[in-house]
């Protein structure tokens, strides 16, 4: 059963938020932040009248593709709110789906999972100029990119929220593991691209060897730009959760 105080929690999320990028500068930004991510930790899928969702209907596809090829979008976007300052929403990826390696430029971000098990690899732009080796050759890639390779862990319902600032973590992939997942994301300030906040997809130039174990992190690494992979798209459901006024 939803609790009682289902529709104030994610009010008092929102309301949290505004305040808290309201001044992301300020002296108070850090206290602020800190508040915000208790709150954050507090959301659970029925406070926002979500079910987990079990394997997709159409997982019958032929030639053994991916259960949403040609017939449903791999991820799906509910939009709660959006202010000049932050947006917040709710991303639910279908069984086997993944968010490529994408940046969130000059953004903070916070990622609270709802139901499922996330893998969330994160990653830091470096400098090229202090490169210890020139980059790999990209065939048929776009500008390269120095990064460190930070961390690659798993979060369920259980974990904290994942939190990004524009200069750690800014730059993450999300694949749901052993079934649907969904999470709660607040960006801040949201997406813009007149205003240099767009968003930037990357591929790793190179991988561990068949077979063995993927090195050690954080590790230095070479991205590429690609544009957005064609078999990702994100489609969009209403939210049926409480309402939030800002």
């Amino acid at each position: 059963m939803p609790r009682d105080n289902m529709a104030s929690l994610i009010q008092r999320v929102a309301r949290q938020a505004r305040i808290t990028f309201r001044s992301p500068a300020g002296p108070a930004f850090g206290e602020n932040l800190h508040r915000l991510q208790q709150l954050l930790d507090e959301v659970r899928a029925e406070d926002l009248h979500l079910v987990p969702r079990g394997p997709s209907a159409a997982a019958a596809v032929a030639g053994g593709g991916p259960p949403w090829a040609g017939v449903v979008p791999p991820v799906s976007y509910m939009h709660i709110c959006e202010t000049e300052s932050f947006s917040m929403g709710v991303f639910l990826l279908r069984s086997g789906a993944c968010i490529p390696l994408h940046d969130h430029p000059g953004m903070n971000g916070m990622l609270k999972v709802l139901y499922g098990t996330l893998r969330i690899a994160c990653m830091d732009t470096l400098s090229s100029g202090a490169a210890a080796a020139p980059p790999p050759p990209a065939a048929g890639g776009g500008p390269c990119l120095r990064a460190l390779f930070r961390s690659r862990q798993h979060y369920t319902p259980a974990s904290p929220p994942c939190l990004l600032s524009p200069h750690t973590d800014n730059l993450h992939q999300i694949d749901a593991v052993d079934g649907p997942a969904a999470f709660l994301d607040i960006l801040a300030p949201p997406y813009d691209p007149q205003h240099g906040r767009d968003c930037h997809y990357y591929r790793l130039l190179e991988g561990p060897p068949a077979g063995a174990e993927p090195p050690a992190l954080p590790r230095e690494v070479w991205l590429v730009e690609t544009p957005q992979a064609a078999d990702f798209w994100c489609g969009g459901e209403p939210y049926p959760g409480p309402r939030v006024c800002l």
